[in-house]
């Protein structure tokens, strides 16, 4: 594959999975509506923990090599 093959294919791909994990943070911005949803501040806490693990995960994968995998649960 050529260097302006995989820079296309990166665009193509950044544009649909950036949108679609907006649309997705979105949605879950949408739990914070205390008029529809029951949810304690230390579940609100795990949640942008969450978030926030992995956006710093997207900044390392950008600048190394290492690679997070790690699930979201509410539970633990």
């Amino acid at each position: 594959m050529s260097k302006n093959d995989k820079s296309a294919k990166f665009r193509e791909l950044a544009k649909s999975r950036v949108n679609r994990a907006i649309n997705m943070i979105r949605l879950i911005a949408n739990l914070g509506n205390k008029a529809h949803y029951d949810y304690t501040s230390d579940q609100a806490k795990k949640i942008e923990k969450a978030l926030q693990n992995e956006v710093n995960n997207v900044k390392v994968k950008f600048n190394s090599k290492k690679r997070g995998t790690e699930e979201f649960t509410i539970w633990v």
